[in-house]
């Protein structure tokens, strides 16, 4: 009965997190960057920033896929991801842009924590700050030895037009519906992840590990929170730890102030370098899986730095 119970109220609470927190944020968002696609402005976007991001070895679709992270869903630049490969880029192109991707916040997770008194602004600009990093030191760095070589790239963006009122109430309707998917896919993951937490919180594994590390997280002046908070991350993805957080703020069990600890935790919770991201992210294709392993290793780097830009400034 026990289980059950843990179940039902798992499943409870993750579908409030869907529907009445994600869902509306993520069809706003969505509605704006799809408007914003068919009005051409994100073509034009791209084409601008190509250039001025070439140098750190990202292309005209890596600036799109960053804009997907950023403001869509941590899921958003499979497609562009896969689209990269097909259309040839390199396997040096394809690291860089995936540890820009792993490095970065997913939207998904950023907005809603907005609810919970995280800076977006500064979160996003230190996002983009740290993907960029993860790019670099792949593309110079860990990647150095991939494969160079690329077919001349098709780099324009596939998407509908809204010249008149028509095109615009479809394509926010299209944008309506692919928010719903997202809201409604993330459920079962979400349920799961959180039976499984807390059946092991209450085997008493979290608050085993938090004595454990209790001398060294005083030392370091960290809050004990974070263990419970890091390993959901790890297991469990973004949206997860946002459950979670949302819990501790109604619950008020954090020892710090909670805008402190959404703000300074910011940068080593929200990015999608955990088990469910990467498993997703290099299903795009069987080249972007290659470049998994150097693209892991930018993308670290790029967290930590995003790590200590919001302990420092955050």
């Amino acid at each position: 009965m026990e289980l059950i119970d843990i179940v039902l109220k798992a499943g409870r609470s993750a579908v409030e997190l869907s529907l009445f927190i994600l869902l509306p944020i993520m069809v706003v968002m969505l509605c704006l960057m799809r408007l914003l696609e068919a009005r051409g402005v994100t073509d034009w976007v791209v084409a601008k920033l190509a250039p001025v991001l070439k140098p750190v070895g990202l292309t005209g679709l890596s600036v799109f896929a960053a804009l997907q992270i950023s403001f869509v869903s941590f899921a958003a630049p499979i497609a562009t991801l896969a689209m990269m490969e097909q259309r040839g880029a390199s396997d040096r192109h394809l690291a860089a842009t995936l540890a820009m991707v792993f490095a970065m916040g997913q939207a998904n997770v950023m907005f809603p924590m907005a609810a919970l008194d995280l800076r977006l602004g500064f979160a996003l600009a230190v996002s983009l700050a740290g993907g960029l990093l993860a790019a670099a030191v792949t593309y110079y760095g860990f990647g150095r030895r991939l494969s160079a070589a690329e077919k001349p790239m098709d780099e324009t963006l596939k998407h509908p037009v809204a010249e008149d009122g028509k095109g615009v109430l479809d394509v926010i309707n299209r944008a309506g519906a692919e928010a719903f998917r997202i809201a409604v896919g993330v459920i079962p993951m979400l349920v799961l992840s959180m039976v499984a937490i807390t059946i092991l919180r209450g085997l008493g594994l979290f608050a085993w590990l938090t004595g454990l590390l209790a001398p060294l997280l005083q030392a370091a002046a960290i809050d004990p929170s974070l263990v419970l908070l890091t390993l959901t991350k790890a297991l469990a993805g973004g949206t997860a730890v946002f459950g979670l957080l949302d819990d501790m703020h109604r619950e008020g069990t954090a020892q710090i102030p909670h805008a402190v600890l959404v703000n300074q935790s910011a940068g080593w919770l929200i990015h999608t370098m955990d088990v469910p991201g990467v498993a997703i992210l290099i299903s795009a294709g069987k080249r972007v899986a290659s470049v998994c392993a150097p693209a892991v290793l930018g993308g670290c780097v790029g967290i930590a730095a995003r790590t200590a830009a919001h302990v420092l400034f955050g």
